[in-house]
């Protein structure tokens, strides 16, 4: 269980009646977007409230009623999963502002403008998202806010998401480690891959569109700047 100190109140209202629980809004909301987690590792307290703040708890008779059952877990899990997470306005700010980090990331990584086929820097995206002010939802998931982000930026702001194909070789000296870190990489998604008879290793791989100087500085620090690439149109 957790810390009193790090939960807030999770709270489903049904049937006339108020149910809360005392949860970490992190874990919770990582329940709420599909993760296997132990419901006692979320919670503070394996009691249900009626009001959490005054520490009067929800009789049988009543989560009976309701739930059709008093198993804590199973009662737990359903308020966490179809009711709201009330966080404090400081808690709500940073969590929001936590959201909008990983959006303008996942769209600087992914996407281009299609004007220049060059992917668009972070600061542009937050500039735009400034002057169109939109709200990160801190209970939305990143695929979820990415979509309404980029709906409402296009207005202003030309953006594509794409991907880029290279065929890159490795010379001799370099392949084993080459092989190692490209095929390793997480922004790397392996096509095809082949060792030549003089040692050398070649490969044809993608990548999301805004990650190529990634790619570039991963190839050349691999390669000492000698490996061969080529784009794949």
């Amino acid at each position: 269980m957790i810390s009193l100190d790090n939960a807030v109140v999770a709270r489903l209202e049904s049937h006339g009646e108020r149910f809360e629980i005392l949860v970490d809004p992190d874990l919770a909301q990582k329940i709420r977007e599909g993760e296997e987690i132990d419901v006692e590792n979320v919670v503070a307290a394996q009691y249900v409230y009626e009001n959490a703040a005054h520490a009067e708890r929800a009789s049988d008779e009543t989560l009976t009623k309701v739930f059709k059952t008093i198993d804590f877990e199973t009662i737990a899990r359903t308020i966490i999963e179809k009711g709201e997470i009330h966080l404090t306005s400081e808690q709500r700010k940073q969590r929001s502002e936590e959201k909008k980090r990983q959006v303008i990331t996942y769209i600087a990584r992914n996407a281009i403008n299609p004007q220049t086929n060059l992917p668009h820097p972070p600061q542009r995206i937050e500039l735009a998202l400034e002057e169109i002010r939109i709200n990160f939802d801190p209970f939305k998931s990143v695929d979820s806010l990415v979509k309404e982000t980029v709906k409402a930026l296009r207005p202003i702001l030309p953006i594509k998401f794409a991907e880029r194909r290279f065929a890159v070789k490795i010379p001799p000296d370099y392949a084993a480690r080459g092989y190692g870190e490209i095929a390793g990489s997480a922004m790397v998604t392996m096509e095809r891959e082949e060792w030549q008879a003089d040692g050398s290793w070649i490969c044809i791989v993608k990548i999301p569109a805004g990650m190529q100087e990634e790619f570039f500085s991963l190839i050349n620090r691999v390669s000492k700047g000698d490996a061969e690439v080529r784009i794949i149109e």
